[in-house]
């Protein structure tokens, strides 16, 4: 079966994977970048990699903007003709201190962790209704429950993404929309800008997380996996 999805933060790292193994299924795939050279760049190799430009499109939308997501979501359905799946994986997250965190820097991470969130999903949901359900799965973190030093803005975003998920699911479930959210725990990517970490072969691969998308939208549909954790086998001792 092919779906319509919407990834946002698709042009790398995990959400760059999901679209890989969507398109190399056959589906149409819409990806979100916060630059238009970054959105251009994932466009061009998810096309070369699927071999068909026509099922592939990237935009430029910053989640924070309640107006852009909207408009992004307008378009793809324009595109496509619709929308059975969105991906919420844009996220930010910058380690400091509480009381050394800029105000700025605080709102930058709940604004794109958590509000981006409900932007999208509110933005997504008539158009999932009018096609007779589909699937939001919701990007989170292991961090949403193992707090570290350094790390309250983000570990917050993810614990509200949780609830948020949780409250979401039960509102829409009779719709014929399933709600899930997956925590993964160390991930080997450049994410909030850094380079991918040397030496982190124990760590997950973007494509690992990627599977368990591409597993959940082949679920049936009597049962509902909400929840998924997935960490890496054998972390260092």
């Amino acid at each position: 079966m092919s779906f319509i999805t919407l990834i946002t933060g698709g042009t790398r790292g995990i959400g760059f994977a999901v679209a890989g193994r969507l398109l190399a299924r056959g589906h149409h795939v819409a990806v979100t970048g916060t630059t238009s050279s970054g959105a251009a760049r994932a466009e061009r190799a998810l096309a070369e990699r699927c071999g068909d430009p026509g099922r592939v499109l990237s935009l430029v939308c910053d989640v924070r903007d309640p107006a852009a997501v909207d408009l992004a979501v307008q378009t793809v359905v324009a595109k496509f003709g619709g929308l059975d799946v969105l991906v919420n994986n844009a996220g930010v997250g910058v380690g400091a201190p509480v009381s050394e965190l800029p105000h700025d820097e605080w709102r930058r991470i709940i604004d794109t962790n958590l509000s981006g969130v409900f932007y999208c999903c509110r933005a997504a949901l008539p158009h999932l209704k009018a096609r007779g359900g589909g699937w939001i799965i919701n990007l989170s973190s292991l961090a949403s429950k193992n707090a570290f030093v350094g790390g309250a803005a983000y570990c917050a975003s993810k614990a509200g993404l949780n609830a948020f998920s949780e409250a979401l699911m039960q509102e829409v479930r009779h719709d014929n929309i399933r709600v899930s959210y997956i925590l993964p725990g160390s991930v080997a990517t450049g994410f909030s800008g850094r380079e991918p970490e040397t030496g982190a072969d124990w760590k997950l691969s973007p494509d690992d997380v990627a599977r368990v998308v591409e597993d959940l939208l082949d679920h049936p549909g009597r049962s509902l996996p909400s929840r998924i954790e997935i960490r890496p086998s054998r972390p260092p001792r």
